[in-house]
């Protein structure tokens, strides 16, 4: 068979030294002799990606502690506010796959600017709203920017970065969205309290200015030139509303299950199977009938893509779930304040960041990446276990200690992961499949904090019937971890209180409990991932127009390297 019957193959040289290259062809340096650098224009797009990357995770989660001030001021229900707060993470899930797809069509520097756009306009709606139904047109606005701005990011990162130097980029990344994530909160909480909430939305004002300019002047990149009329003609369109309104259907109800209409209700399982067949219904669709489908059935046809979205949405659940319901231990038992209870979070959020980035370099330096996978689910489950520890009296050097390691390994999973999917990916396909791996981290983080709330819910019930004196309240009180939170602290000292928390620790402790048997699960799972080289050459038809890259300095060098079958047992 001839070398031409592989599209994407690179003449190179195999694992036994042999050259696998034509006479008449030019003898390249293989990537891994070389050390590859972004040039001055390549890190300014990096810094301009960081740059949008932290302002997304910023807002993604800085509303969630003043809610209860804006819902005063704005004279809102509960629900309302609920809603205010999850309609930016519904949005942003449910449209990234989108925003990959289109950049395929009409480029990535036209669709990250009509991100930030409407990630301006939701802004400027939700600054200025008077009352819940701007705020929340406005917050949904901003998730379907903030969706584009997330995804995108990533998938310009595979247009300027060969595959063995991305590890370390996409490290970086990560830190910007673990920082977000995390002073998000302490960031929210200090507007509300001593100037105004408004300002939470005020402050992406100089992000959006910064980086809108940055990207006009240097995301100059390559594409393919064709007509509007033939670009208009490769939209899926009925793929995309089928998948956006079956996704939205899906993820709405595992919201409010449980907290707006109990889970048994028919206002949560009607849409929810609405939403699953309709998936259903895509992909049979997107398989069978579309030209130019949006997520392409291809990405999904080998083991090691199909592991490593499984292991994205597991760890997008045990992250969000344990950012979501670990403060509230802080809360509701040490009762800290939302600030400090965010600043409590540091020895598991800020162990994510750098871990990220040292696995990274790590699997840049070593060429492989399957060690890390498999560390990063064994550090995961280890720490979770170490995490059912937790009680009511356990010390601060206690709880520090005991979050540190789960930290760690959620932390090696960002790039890791990313590199299995991008490793086992033709290039034609390498946009989307990031954007998925993108998309399927944040469905996770969707589905991690319902799956926290049902077994919340079903274990704080348990624990509290045990009491006589809060039997009676114990279905209204299990039914809103956060809820729960203001009536523990207004309570008086004494025998209930202690119950109360008492109750409240043990139900967190089976939520982690959980959380630590899926990462056993995903760590299973995970000896299905398969060796593929690094050393390829980077092939995308979206780089940068003046290509400035350069490795050792020399634009002349060519990155070449060698395409590997699967290897079982290489690390």
């Amino acid at each position: 068979m001839a070398d031409s019957d592989f599209p994407f193959y690179r003449p190179g040289r195999s694992e036994h030294g042999e050259s696998r290259e034509s006479s008449d062809v030019k003898p390249k340096r293989k990537v891994d002799d070389e050390k590859f650098a972004l040039g001055r224009r390549g890190i300014l797009v990096f810094f301009t990606l960081s740059v949008l990357t932290l302002m997304a995770a910023l807002d993604g989660t800085s509303l969630s502690v003043a809610l209860p001030e804006i819902a005063k001021e704005l004279n809102g229900t509960a629900i309302e506010a609920f809603w205010s707060g999850t309609s930016f993470l519904l949005c942003s899930t449910v449209f990234q796959p989108s925003f990959a797809s289109f950049s395929n069509i009409f480029g990535r520097r036209p669709m990250i600017l009509i991100s930030l756009l409407l990630f301006c306009i939701g802004a400027i709606i939700s600054a200025i709203a008077n009352d819940f139904t701007y705020m929340l047109i406005g917050r949904s606005i901003q998730g379907v920017g903030g969706g584009g701005i997330i995804s995108l990011s990533e998938v310009i990162i595979t247009d300027l970065i060969p595959l063995r130097w991305r590890g370390q980029y996409f490290g970086i990344l990560s830190a910007m969205w673990s920082v977000g994530s995390v002073t998000g909160p302490i960031l929210g909480g200090g507007f509300s309290e001593n100037v105004s909430w408004r300002w939470i939305f005020y402050i992406n004002f100089p992000f959006i200015g910064v980086g809108g300019i940055l990207v006009i002047l240097f995301l100059n990149l390559k594409l393919v030139p064709s007509s509007l009329v033939e670009k208009l003609r490769r939209i899926d369109y009925f793929g995309t509303v089928l998948f956006v309104g079956s996704m939205s259907s899906f993820l709405i109800p595992l919201s409010w299950g449980g907290i707006s209409y109990d889970w048994d209700s028919w206002h949560t399982l009607v849409p929810l199977c609405v939403g699953g067949a309709g998936l259903i219904v895509f992909a049979f669709y997107e398989y069978y009938f579309a030209s130019d489908p949006i997520i392409p059935p291809v990405v999904f046809k080998n083991r090691t893509a199909v592991a490593s979205f499984i292991g994205s949405v597991l760890q997008g659940l045990i992250l969000w779930c344990t950012l979501y319901y670990l403060p509230l231990y802080y809360e509701a038992v040490k009762e800290y304040s939302p600030i400090i209870s965010g600043v409590a979070l540091f020895p598991e959020t800020f162990t994510v960041a750098p871990s990220g980035m040292v696995a990274g370099i790590l699997i840049t330096i070593t060429g492989r990446y399957r060690w890390a996978v498999w560390l990063g689910w064994t550090l995961s489950t280890i720490g979770l276990g170490l995490m059912c520890l937790i009680k009511v009296d356990t010390s601060m050097v206690g709880w520090i200690f005991l979050n540190i390691v789960p930290g760690l390994g959620l932390g090696i999973l960002f790039p890791s992961l990313g590199y299995a999917v991008q490793a086992s990916a033709d290039p034609e396909n390498l946009a989307i499949a990031v954007a998925m791996f993108s998309f399927f981290r944040a469905l996770g983080q969707a589905i991690g904090v319902a799956v926290g709330g049902v077994v919340f819910q079903n274990r704080m019930f348990t624990n509290i019937s045990k009491y006589a004196d809060l039997a009676p309240m114990a279905e209204a009180y299990s039914k809103d971890a956060a809820g729960l939170v203001q009536v523990i602290k207004a309570m008086a000292d004494g025998v209930d209180k202690t119950n109360l928390k008492e109750a409240y620790t043990d139900s967190l402790r089976t939520v982690w409990i959980v959380c630590c048997a899926i990462s056993g699960v995903a760590m299973a799972i995970s000896f299905l991932t398969e060796h593929y080289d690094l050393d390829r050459a980077l092939e995308t038809n979206q780089g940068l127009r003046d290509d400035d890259e350069t490795i050792n300095g020399d634009k002349d060098v060519e990155m070449r390297g060698t395409i590997e079958e699967p290897r079982p047992w290489a690390w």
